[in-house]
């Protein structure tokens, strides 16, 4: 009954082609003229005033750059920021002269950017046209008033990306803060569109004016309702004809609409049904099928105004129990998120990094993506709707409602809104986009050190925003601190269910650094908030681990997890990923997750891993050029298409003589050859092969692995460096990586039984950061970690012989009592007699070295470390050729 109603409804509208529009004798200019603004424009940092809109400024020692364009360079590889790093946050100006062909009468003028981070005011001729808050979402002014048609115009934008500051414009423009860089400029495009002055509305937000959604399906058809919102800029009333045209891939048009309006002056809105039989679904990436649709405004045999959308047809159900379907069948989701900015560019990226990040992401077998923290290109959602992914589409409120605690004030809640309905109408007909997410750890300000206030009121209304803009997708968003006490977090608003979905962000083996219980931890968290929120489907919107390309572990579960520091070693952040997504396949409830981060990206608040100023979270570096090993774990894991490859090939000079080898491959067994000599085949459970002790000559040893997938051989191969065996060992206690040392190679704490590994200086997030602090050696660095405890020891791998052992160790505690001694046993013998580390060392906090002659025999040497009244302490051991 429903089915013939519908069929009823669209009886009515569904009409012929339309006219056929004769050729004029004097061409007519096309519906809408668009003229990009890309090349000239004149650019200086800092503000001089108002003035600088003028036509009689003077710009000509300003730089000339070209649009999209940002000044900031944040982000580098490297233990210090770089000499070129551009953070700076404040104005920016830019102008620019336009020789515009005339307009004829009865046209407008438009200034369309595509985005201005983060306040943009704009000046044409002199005249300013408008202001714009937020830093990712299209905006336009109609300059009709002020242009010269067909002469040389002025355009002055001033661009704002400052830091937010209470009683400022930047302290009532969301995002106030978050773990991201806010770039400064003119970094999408810009263009200046002439069109008549009846047609479709480009005042409505931002939007394309018209949007397009599945209401129903029948066996054979599907219903699409499609909302037109068209403007009458003239003194009066028109009638005119709308017409919609519906094409398929292959540009065959399938459905039609046609019928009249009547437009009264400004803007106007008309709501019409569409049919499609024989429809084709849009099925993620298994199909990405696109439609593409067409309005036309008419009066007479005359195109006023026309555009065009791509859309797509498909059901999307989330399930608290069973998770994500799509088009009614279930469809696990797993993916990443991405941030929009590399290294050299900031935010100002073309259609070919869009692509370039697309392609990569489909690589690794990713199916979703999260768009982190806010809105992103159009090129970018393009590319998603093509590749199939499922979107999580997002706000960026972030952190805290309010620099100064509270709920937030009307006027920063104004522009959370206006971005939310940008965001909503400028992506409305992507079918790639399943929810809208309306924050992100808005209970996170204390971990920032900022007031926390009460972020529910606005996330609430938000929420309701959301739903009245789009009714057929759920809101979600992505929760910080439920049930968390680390950094101060507990105490929060409870926010879940105040969207219709929610997203937790946990980072077992990271933030809460346990790597061999991550998989135990984070199950028994993702278990205790779906049994708290039963009827709430749930996603995991946040996980991943640190990963460094220059920084090595030998041994990932000893040595000290500095979490917002340094190292940050490349097999840790695999590691980690491998526990957690273990715990993450074995929840069907879970409706998603996105591994945080797909790239390296921009971050003032951080100094860690082997970078200044980037979040190394990572599956591939800031640049695009080098993927890690964790990147060909989760391939293993979500791409089908055969592979194996080999992990730790950057870690070329080895600093020990064994080694564990690590390859992850789509089959389900590999043979390792190490230097022509193949060893036993094994099996490769969940997608890893592990050949624990392998041992390694000095000099090159060539490593090949191969595997048989679908009746193909694969294989990989690297080249390590073993250490000369007559050199001995030189080990860094309590450190997650290795280092080169006063020109000595140390590995990475192992080989290690007990104790307890510490840090020096832990480093810091944001403003956080801990009070340098120097042990006073020879070598500083032996002491920035440290193993201690009552007692632990060290088996090490070693040739027979005679050697000098040399233990680097210091007293951490100041108030150790005078009484504290340490001991140490060679292979069970006494190799340093009890001794108080600070008497000997002069001091706490001094270095001291002591050493003693051992014989080994049987390639093994043991040390066991002893503390009595206080704990034995080792900053490095180093064992030399006697």
């Amino acid at each position: 009954m429903l089915r013939a109603l519908m069929r009823t409804i669209a009886a009515l509208v569904l009409l012929s082609a339309g006219p056929v529009l004769a050729k004029s004798k004097a061409a007519a200019p096309p519906p809408r003229e668009i003229m990009a603004l890309a090349d000239g424009w004149r650019f200086q940092y800092g503000d001089q005033g108002d003035a600088t809109a003028q036509s009689g400024f003077d710009d000509s020692k300003w730089d000339t750059v070209s649009v999209p364009h940002s000044w900031n360079r944040v982000g580098n590889y490297g233990a210090v920021r770089a000499a070129d790093t551009d953070n700076r946050q404040g104005i920016g100006w830019y102008r620019l002269m336009v020789n515009a062909p005339p307009a004829a009468k009865g046209r407008r003028q438009y200034l369309d950017f595509a985005a201005v981070g983060k306040i943009a005011d704009v000046w044409v001729n002199g005249q300013k046209v408008g202001q714009h808050r937020g830093a990712f979402a299209r905006f336009r002014f109609d300059v009709t008033a002020v242009w010269k048609p067909g002469k040389a115009n002025l355009i002055a934008v001033r661009a704002d990306n400052s830091a937010p500051e209470a009683g400022k414009p930047s302290g009532e423009t969301i995002p106030l803060a978050g773990d991201f860089f806010v770039h400064g400029g003119i970094y999408r495009p810009v263009q200046l569109i002439t069109a008549n002055d009846v047609g479709i509305d480009l005042l409505d937000h931002g939007g394309p004016g018209v949007y397009l959604r599945t209401v129903g399906f029948g066996r054979h058809d599907a219903q699409i309702e499609v909302k037109h919102r068209l403007r009458n800029d003239t003194t009066s009333i028109k009638n005119a004809i709308f017409e919609g045209t519906v094409s398929d891939a292959d540009h065959n048009i399938v459905a039609r609409i046609s019928m009249p309006v009547v437009l009264k002056q400004g803007a106007n809105a008309l709501r019409s049904l569409i049919i499609i039989d024989r429809h084709h679904m849009w099925k993620g990436t298994y199909d990405p099928y696109l439609y593409t649709y067409r309005a036309r405004v008419l009066t007479g045999k005359r195109i006023l105004d026309t555009v065009t959308q791509s859309f797509g047809i498909r059901t999307a159900t989330f399930h608290p129990n069973t998770g994500f379907s799509l088009n009614g069948e279930p469809l696990p989701l797993h993916g990443v998120s991405r941030h929009q900015d590399r290294e050299g560019k900031g935010w100002a990226l073309t259609a070919a990094d869009h692509a370039e990040d697309m392609a990569l992401i489909k690589e690794v077998g990713a199916n979703t993506i999260r768009h982190a923290h806010y809105q992103h290109a159009d090129a970018w959602s393009d590319e998603a709707d093509k590749a199939g992914m499922i979107v999580w589409a997002e706000l960026p409120y972030v952190t805290s409602p309010g620099l100064k605690g509270g709920q937030g004030s009307a006027e920063l809640w104004a522009n959370a809104e206006e971005q939310l309905r940008e965001l909503i109408r400028q992506n409305y007909n992507h079918p790639s986009i399943a929810t809208w997410s309306v924050g992100n750890e808005v209970d996170s300000a204390k971990g920032f050190g900022k007031a926390a206030g009460d972020p529910l009121p606005l996330l609430k209304h938000l929420a309701a925003v959301a739903k009245q803009e789009d009714p057929s997708r759920p809101t979600t968003f992505a929760d910080c601190c439920e049930d968390l006490s680390i950094m101060g977090m507990s105490g929060q608003a409870k926010l879940a269910g105040t969207a219709d979905l929610i997203g937790y962000n946990r980072y077992h083996g990271w933030y809460m650094p346990e790597p061999l219980k991550a998989r135990a931890q984070l199950g028994a968290t993702l278990d205790k908030l779906h049994a708290k929120h039963p009827t709430l489907p749930m996603s995991l919107s946040e996980w991943g681990a640190g990963g460094a390309l220059s920084q090595h572990s030998d041994d990932v579960s000893s040595g000290f997890l500095n979490f917002i520091g340094r190292p940050q070693p490349e097999e840790y952040q695999a590691y980690a990923i491998e526990q957690n997504w273990l715990a993450i396949r074995e929840r069907k409830y879970l409706y998603a997750s996105w591994l945080w981060n797909m790239f390296d990206f921009a971050s003032d608040l951080r100094g860690e891993g082997d970078s200044f100023d980037i979040n190394t979270k990572g599956l591939v570096s800031f640049d695009r050029k080098h993927k890690k090993d964790a990147f060909y774990y989760l391939k293993a894991q979500w791409n089908p298409e055969p592979m194996i490859w080999l992990t730790g090939k950057r870690y070329a000079a080895r600093a020990y003589p064994v080694m564990e080898v690590k390859a992850y491959t789509t089959a389900d067994k590999a043979t390792l050859t190490m230097n022509g000599i193949s060893l036993v085949e094994i099996a490769c459970p969940d997608h890893v092969c592990i050949w624990p002790h392998v041992a390694l000559l000095p000099g090159e040893n060539r490593a090949v692995v191969t595997a048989m997938v679908s009746g193909k051989q694969r294989r990989d191969e690297t080249v390590w460096i073993g250490p000369d065996a007559k050199a001995g060992i030189a080990i860094e206690a309590g450190d997650l990586a290795g280092h080169v040392v006063a020109g000595r190679q140390f590995g990475s704490d192992t080989f290690v039984i007990g104790g307890k590994a510490a840090v020096l200086n832990m480093g810091g997030f944001g403003t956080n950061r801990m009070p340098t602090k120097t042990v006073i050696a020879a070598q500083p660095a032996y002491f920035d970690y440290w193993r201690e405890g009552d007692a632990f020891s060290y088996a090490i791998p070693l040739r027979d012989g005679m050697w000098t052992v040399t233990v680097h160790a210091f007293q951490p505690n100041l108030s150790a009592p005078a009484s504290a001694t340490m001991s140490v046993l060679a292979n069970g013998q006494p190799g340093l007699a009890p001794f108080n580390i600070a008497a000997e060392a002069g001091g706490a906090m001094r270095g001291l070295e002591k050493s003693f002659v051992v014989t080994v025999k049987g390639g093994l040497l043991t040390l066991d470390f002893a503390g009595q009244g206080g704990k034995a302490v080792v900053g490095a051991i180093v064992v030399t050729a006697r």
